[in-house]
């Protein structure tokens, strides 16, 4: 069948229709995107391309934050520990550990002798203090005080009182990383300190997902991580202390000995990769092993 002129001009003018309104499109579409609608030499003139905002970047568009995973433990080995020592500070080295006590009238430092628990050296404070975390820098023992914004420093060796620094928080956990103190103060902040002067130099929020982790007590630094405990808990959180994120807890429910306080005291062997934790007037220190959580396998699906 042939068609007629007038069929194909029809046919022509459909499609060259067609292609201006595409063309129209596509320049309108580059407009709205902040392209120019021509080039330079067409236009006669620069026209810059306006500034596209940015996608917004929040908890909206990223991953919900997970709580963290939950180890529980095994004991590998039992210690005797001074049922009267109300315990705050923990810090294990060259096979002893030493200890900080609190209470009014009744803190001390101390020098323990793991294997049988026997105080080998104390120093007490005096009685308007109330001792709390304990960390060693170099041959320099540093204690907290809980209420008192005083920070005493001690020679390892001799327990003579070298110094003390000052800080206006409340004084809770105090452990050193190699590089700066870390110190808690009963919220769910951890301070950043230069071990020398104990000036602050920076501070992270604590969080496991989204919420905030209060009540960080006794600390120690333990290949790369703060381990923390939890005041009124039975577990220790670990933390990394760059991002102030929970990467997991340690479960210790079961542990405390009946008629005794809580939790609290945490000390790592780096010589032979060994954790010790205690509580406050518990008569046992225990060497733990974490138990990883157990892991869920969804089944495959049959062939059919």
């Amino acid at each position: 069948m042939t068609r007629s002129p007038l069929g194909r001009r029809c046919i022509l003018a459909t499609l060259l229709a067609a292609i201006l309104l595409l063309a129209g499109a596509a320049v309108t579409w580059g407009t709205a995107a902040g392209y120019p609608a021509c080039p330079e030499d067409s236009c006669g003139r620069v026209v810059r391309p306006r500034a596209v905002a940015p996608l917004p970047v929040g908890p909206t568009l990223l991953a919900p934050a997970l709580p963290a995973p939950v180890y529980t433990v095994r004991v590998v080995d039992t210690y005797p520990h001074d049922p009267a020592a109300f315990t705050e500070g923990l810090v294990y080295t060259d096979g002893i550990f030493y200890e900080g006590t609190g209470l009014y009238r009744r803190s001390s430092l101390r020098r323990v002798d793991p294997e049988t628990g026997q105080v080998l050296q104390s120093v007490g404070l005096p009685d308007k203090y109330f001792g709390e975390g304990v960390a060693m820098v170099d041959d320099t023992l540093i204690q907290l005080t809980w209420h008192e914004h005083t920070a005493f420093t001690y020679d390892r060796h001799s327990f003579a009182a070298t110094g003390q620094f000052t800080y206006t928080t409340e004084g809770w956990g105090l452990t050193y990383d190699g590089r700066s103190l870390i110190m808690s103060d009963g919220s769910n902040t951890l301070y950043f300190r230069d071990p020398f002067t104990f000036e602050e130099t920076g501070r992270v929020q604590v969080f496991d997902g989204t919420t905030p982790v209060n009540l960080l007590n006794e600390l120690e630094f333990i290949r790369g991580e703060a381990y923390a405990n939890v005041w009124l808990t039975d577990r220790i959180a670990r933390i990394d202390p760059q991002t102030g994120r929970v990467t997991a807890w340690i479960d210790l429910t079961g542990l405390k000995p009946p008629q005794t306080d809580e939790l609290n005291g945490i000390a790592y062997d780096a010589v032979q990769d060994r954790l010790f934790v205690t509580g406050k007037m518990w008569p046992y220190l225990y060497e733990i092993e974490l138990v990883p959580p157990a892991t869920t396998f969804l089944p495959l699906p049959r062939r059919s």
